[in-house]
């Protein structure tokens, strides 16, 4: 419905955005709508319920399609693979009254073009919000501000009455935002560890101010966000330009903030598409069916009975209850429950509990690199300076000596994002490193320090008196072009105290070195800088220019800033692993769990750290890709090079060198090599090459310098393969992957993370292993419980179905016997298996309809049906069956063979139920007991949970039940039969109800063990009718086993068609979004 419509009916909402949906207009008609009235009214309410499951039928039934302009009522429709439809009222607004009242001609640039901030909040609503989640965000806004009016001046007002437009002043410190606002004038330090999940103070710097008319995001020299005061961040400081207030433009409010999509984030995550569930409904419907034919057969038998109608209706509705569970989510749910508890006991804390079971299918785990596989601090290794005949000797800091005196001391001085607050220096641990190793003091500007570009509260670094003769008195941060993770570089314009002007930048050293002139930068450059990168080392490179004194910084653009350079030399950080890192990667690649490095760091340093890791094992190969982006002279080109290992006798151990191989390796076909690319050669081969883009996954193993735009994209492009992906980092950098995948893991405490999934206490990723053997555990249990609750309706089906046959049934106190002291207390307790502490190189199946699955739940339904028939035809063929006979309990204390030999010695006595009789009282046993035996079969231990010993509740559980079971079997009290509706037997008949038990117990566990849990029989059963995995990643890795030319070595291929490009529009790059 509405592909076929005209565009002007049908639009896209959000487009590349995560909540894209369509929308298409409908106006209400009288007469339809009349029409559902009178429906819902003789349907007797059905037709409303109808409405409400499918929102799409209530908006056919009642309206007609129209063009969006004229539309009362859109429908929205989701345009990811679930197709989830939804309604909404269309309410206008009317921009001609807008402009009459705030002074706005019809051309004027906010109203004119849609991106800007009033089009935006019209326009563009959030389809999503609700109360729930306004009050959520309102009680943490509901704060006072300082807003300037035009006539009146500032004026304090209400945080929630703020609207897009609005101007605020900020003073003052530990200000929360209430909006989102861009700076416009002053600057702010601001901590963004409830959006980021990283708590390092940021510095934002005003909106550059042009007489430009294109919009603002167009007018930022580089990230937009730069100049973004976020909702729900704390701004720790204001400083003024001179006499001035810091003021900032209201851009978005509630919903559509960045807070509002946080939390919206946490109230409506992406719906997971897990088979289980699917699967289950599926089974529920057979079991729909399977009560369907049971009602069927009752009308049948009680009609020819001549029952009463009321009594045939009862007895046919009873068969539904019975065949369909109701405590079936229950039972399901209390399996997660019990994981989500050992897991919090473990310090991992769940948001979506459904993803446990997720957590048990994971085959592919990503993970970040610093403060995830390394540890979060840096330690200074040493200094590499430079000048014109090249790299200078090492400077190293363990011997505790400064940096001397020079452009390069002066830029560790300067060119981080430090500040001082509460006379305790704080911001990034690299700048602070960096700078604690000059030993040099920060100061705030006073009035020893003047200049009239300098805003207030300035940072002034100066040389402590231990330190030698230093020319400069003190140093001033006048201006930051702050880091950026897409510009891989920050960049600072310092004035020296009674001297010049200078720029400093710091950054990625292939960034640094691309802005520097080519003669300052050493010829060894791309050979130094492999030393320390292939050992694992963090190398930022160092450049500064002078500048003009009197050109004034604010009208400086950060093109002309950054633009010949002379190249200072390489910052040398220390990165270790945590110790927890390689142990578990050796585990999780023993248990065939793929690993992958997702980091914005060096590649040499990424491919060092995999190594040493364990994610790249000795003797496998590492294969670089290449890509760069179409020029005028040649198409888009990627090349394929073999990193390899060789010894470097320098610091004592292996090193990796790219060198090109002229043979293809022998193992290389067998799939032990692992490919290694760079963020910017993934976004070329996802444009040019998309073909290409599977088979490289299959084996990518290294992605390095990624955007966390080009994360969560690569984490999508893994799960088009088919992978259930785990996602693993600290939360900085790293929100949106850890929101895309299957099952994100968070490191860091901070607000953000309550976006992820789950969030580990402790910072390493041994919580890892932990949520993978807790979610094997509980989808294990979901199995469990889901056979058991299936059996034990079946068992209860059959029975009542038999003894319909005698127009019986089982009396209430029966039904409440089973339900409640044997079914509620085995579900409680069957699911309290701990998780097995050893991961096994295989998954528990993920769906319900796997044939293993069903052969058990169809054989034991059998097996069962087979033991009622067999005891329900064996008693009435007993000598002593009689339907006179109402008890068989002799009066004296005859022998069995006795009472067997003489069946007149039974006393005849009627009972007043309507349920006791000799068929009723054997089913009963059998299936009472039967429910027993099969939990105890079912109750699954290794290798995916602990053995069912170890479960002393649900073992002591059984063992009572079968006590109470065989107590009431072989207790002669009359009292106690007569509130059960039961009668009594011989005891050889007893006997004879245990023998069938036993044996079904005996030949359930057999096929259980022998067939149902035998995996070397099913593998030979796949291997005999030639079954493969459909799943991509499967199909690709048989295509590329046989493909003798990959992978390709000394190679570079072009594109060959230009101008196509494969794009993933719902992944967007998130720099380019706000």
């Amino acid at each position: 419905m509405g592909d076929h419509l005209g565009k002007s009916q049908h639009a896209l909402l959000n487009e590349g955005d995560e909540n894209e949906m369509e929308i298409f207009g409908y106006r209400t008609q009288g007469c339809r709508k009349a029409l559902c009235l009178i429906g819902s009214i003789f349907s007797l309410g059905m037709l409303p319920l109808v409405f409400y499951w499918r929102p799409a039928w209530r908006v056919w039934a009642n309206c007609v399609p129209c063009s969006l302009q004229e539309a009362d009522i859109v429908l929205l429709r989701t345009t990811d693979e679930f197709k989830i439809y939804s309604w909404k009222k269309v309410m206008w607004i009317s921009l001609s009254a807008l402009s009459s009242t705030s002074g706005l001609t019809p051309d004027h640039p906010l109203i004119a073009d849609e991106e800007f901030i009033i089009n935006r909040a019209i326009r563009k609503p959030d389809l999503k919000q609700s109360v729930k989640l306004h009050h959520l965000v309102e009680s943490h806004n509901s704060i006072t501000v300082s807003v300037y009016e035009r006539k009146a001046g500032a004026q304090d007002l209400e945080s929630r009455l703020l609207v897009p437009g609005d101007l605020l002043i900020l003073t003052g410190s530990r200000v929360q935002m209430p909006c989102d606002a861009v700076l416009i004038d002053g600057s702010c330090v601001v901590d963004e560890g409830m959006l980021t999940g990283e708590s390092i103070p940021v510095t934002k710097t005003p909106l550059s101010q042009t007489a430009s008319s294109a919009p603002w995001k167009m007018q930022s020299e580089a990230d937009p966000r730069r100049h973004i005061l976020f909702c729900g961040t704390e701004v720790i400081q204001a400083k003024a330009a001179g006499s001035g207030t810091v003021r900032a433009v209201v851009l978005q409010t509630g919903f559509n903030t960045a807070k509002g999509d946080l939390v919206r984030s946490i109230l409506y995550p992406k719906p997971m598409n897990f088979k289980l569930y699917r699967d289950a409904i599926r089974f529920l419907l057979c079991l729909v069916g399977t009560a369907t034919i049971g009602m069927i057969y009752t009308l049948c038998v009680y009609v020819l009975s001549g029952e009463p109608p009321e009594e045939v209706v009862r007895k046919a509705l009873d068969v539904i209850t019975i065949a369909v569970p109701p405590a079936l989510p229950a039972a399901l749910t209390t399996g997660i429950i019990y994981a989500q508890r050992r897991l919090k006991k473990k310090g991992i804390f769940c948001i979506s509990p459904q993803r446990i079971n997720v957590c048990g299918q994971l085959n592919l785990v990503c993970f970040d690199k610093t403060g995830t596989l390394t540890r979060g601090g840096l330690d200074l290794w040493g200094v590499v300076p430079c000048d014109q005949n090249g790299f200078q000797a090492v400077h190293s800091f363990a011997s505790g000596e400064a940096v001397p005196w020079g452009p390069l001391c002066a830029a560790m001085a300067t060119c981080h994002s430090l500040i001082l607050l509460d006379g305790t220096i704080q911001g990034d641990p690299l700048d602070l490193k960096m700078f604690e190793a000059t030993q040099w003091e920060m100061t705030v500007s006073g009035d020893d320090f003047h200049n009239k570009e300098m805003l207030a509260h300035t940072m002034v670094v100066k040389p402590p008196d231990t330190v030698g003769q230093v020319p400069a008195e003190g140093l001033a941060i006048l201006h930051q072009f702050p880091f950026s993770s897409a510009l891989q570089r920050m960049t600072v314009i310092v004035q020296e105290t009674g001297g010049g002007r200078m720029a400093f930048m710091k950054g990625a050293p292939e960034r640094v070195a691309s802005f520097c002139q080519p003669d300052t930068v050493p010829t060894t450059f791309i050979s130094e800088l492999q030393v320390y990168t292939t050992q694992g080392f963090r190398v930022i490179a160092l450049a500064y220019k002078k500048l003009e004194t009197d050109c004034p910084t604010t009208t400086l653009m950060r093109e002309k800033v950054e633009s010949d350079l002379i190249f200072l030399g390489l910052l040398i950080l220390e990165n270790r692993l945590k110790e927890e890192t390689r142990p578990v990667l050796e585990e999780l690649i023993s248990a065939r769990i793929r690993t992958a490095m997702i980091t914005g760091d060096n590649l040499q340093t990424a491919i060092t750290v995999a190594r040493k890791s364990g994610m790249v094992s000795e003797g496998q190969k590492v294969i670089l890709v290449e890509a760069n982006e179409a020029t005028d002279s040649s198409s888009a080109s990627i090349t394929w090079k073999l990193v390899e290992e060789k010894k470097h006798g320098l610091f004592g151990s292996q090193d990796t060198y790219i060198n090109i191989r002229e043979e293809v390796p022998e193992n290389g076909r067998e799939g032990n090599y692992h490919f290694a690319l760079s963020g910017k050669s993934f976004q070329v081969i996802s444009q040019h090459f998309s073909s290409l883009l599977p088979k490289i996954l299959i084996n990518g193993t290294i992605f390095a310098r990624m955007s966390p735009g080009q994360k969560s994209s690569l984490v999508e492009e893994f799960q088009k393969l088919d992978y259930f992906v785990g996602m693993c980092g600290d939360g900085a950098n790293d929100c949106g992957a850890l929101k895309m995948a299957h099952v994100g893991v968070s490191l860091s405490e901070q607000e953000a993370s309550v976006a992820s999934p789950f969030t580990s206490k402790t910072p390493n990723i041994e919580c890892v292993p932990h949520l993978i053997k807790e979610g094997r555990a509980a989808l294990v249990t979901s199995f469990c419980m889901f056979k058991y609750m299936a059996l034990y309706s079946m068992i209860q089906y059959v029975g009542v179905l038999l003894l319909y046959w005698k127009t019986n049934s089982l009396s209430n106190y029966q039904f409440l016997f089973q339900d409640l002291a044997i079914t509620t207390l085995i579900g409680v307790t069957m699911n309290l298996n701990g998780a097995n502490p050893k991961l096994v190189p295989f998954r528990p199946a993920g769906r319900l309809i796997s044939p293993p699955l069903l052969l058990s739940v169809i054989l034991n339904i059998l097996l069962s049906l087979a033991m009622h028939i067999v005891g329900f035809i064996l008693v009435q063929k007993q000598p002593w069956y009689s339907m006179d006979y109402h008890s068989v309990c002799p009066v004296r204390n005859e022998s069995v063979s006795a009472l067997s030999a003489s069946p007149n010695v039974p006393e005849k006595t009627r009972s007043n139920s309507t349920f006791a009789s000799f068929e009723n009282t054997t089913i009963w046993f059998l299936g009472t007991i039967n429910c027993i035996v099969v939990a105890l079969v079912f109750s699954k231990g290794k290798p995916f949970r602990q053995p069912t010993y170890t479960n002393y509740i649900f073992v002591l559980v059984l063992i009572l039940q079968m006590g109470v079971c065989l107590f009431i079997l072989f207790a002669d009290i009359p009292e106690l039969h007569r509130r059960l509706d039961l009668l009594c037997t011989p005891v050889l008949w007893r006997v004879y109800i245990l023998i069938m038990v036993s044996s079904n117990f005996v030949v359930s566990l057999a096929v259980e063990k022998a067939i149902i849990e035998n995996r070397a029989l099913w593998t030979a059963v796949k291997r005999c009718f030639g079954y493969h995995s459909k799943s991509q990643y499967r199909v690709w890795q048989r295509n590329l086993a046989t493909d003798s030319s990959w992978p390709p070595l000394n190679q570079t291929s072009y594109s060959d068609m230009q101008g196509v490009s494969y794009s993933n529009p719902v992944f967007e790059s998130n720099e380019e979004q706000l």
